[in-house]
């Protein structure tokens, strides 16, 4: 066979392909943005069509997810400029990744979705978005803030139509961060040393003086069974 021969096949195959790929890129998109629109609504977003928009819809995303849209925008850009530098256009795009990775865990919290369901939305995100787009989950703000809250990636932007995710009163106390008490009675076990910087929490305070606490109140005598 001649190079012309090769050159017609590989034409021919792309002609064959392309409309597939083509038909497939649509029925995603299509997908997604019906997914997200239902995601949005949930969120209390304004204005369906902003679910149709590309690039704008993930934006939005983001932003309900508690990171900052801009960032993202900053890295995507990164990725089509950088795209051509091995292994650093790589990582940049690895990096928009993991920050949509990040807002869909919040996203997920706030739809009542543990950590673990990030494992499906990092290998098949569009059956991620629909299962959050068509359960019985309601959207609740009222979750542990995010642990980049006071860092650059917090989102701080205020966009018409978006809702404030900040929950009215704050976000509630972290349990695992909130300073756990033992409770009353606990003894730790022989050879435990408390780890350095550690602070006993205060005594409870004692009674007046003079004041003694209640005895406590013998049960009544079980009568007597009646004689035969």
């Amino acid at each position: 066979m001649t190079d012309n021969d090769y050159g017609y096949g590989t034409l021919l195959a792309w002609l064959v392909i392309a409309p597939f790929l083509f038909l497939f890129a649509i029925v995603g998109y299509v997908l997604t943005a019906l997914f997200l629109m239902k995601i949005f609504e949930k969120a209390g977003v304004q204005g369906k069509w902003r679910a149709w928009v590309p690039v704008y819809n993930t934006l939005i995303f983001v932003k309900l997810g508690d990171l900052n849209p801009w960032w993202l925008l900053i890295l995507w850009g990164g990725t089509i400029v950088l795209g051509w530098v091995p292994v650093i256009g790589w990582l940049i795009g690895l990096a928009a990744f993991v920050y949509t990775l990040l807002a869909a865990w919040r996203v997920g919290l706030k739809l009542q979705k543990e950590a673990v369901w990030l494992i499906l939305y990092f290998f098949l995100s569009i059956v991620w978005l629909g299962i959050n787009a068509y359960d019985r989950s309601r959207w609740n703000t009222a979750i542990p803030a995010a642990p980049w809250a006071n860092t650059f990636l917090a989102d701080s932007t205020t966009w018409s139509g978006i809702p404030n995710q900040v929950p009215a009163g704050g976000h509630p106390t972290n349990p695992a961060t909130s300073g756990y008490q033992p409770p009353a009675g606990y003894q730790p076990p022989a050879g435990y040393q408390p780890p350095a910087g550690y602070t006993a929490p205060p005594a409870p305070p004692a009674p007046p003086a003079g004041q003694q606490p209640p005895a406590a109140t013998e049960p009544p005598a079980s009568p007597e069974p009646p004689r035969q």
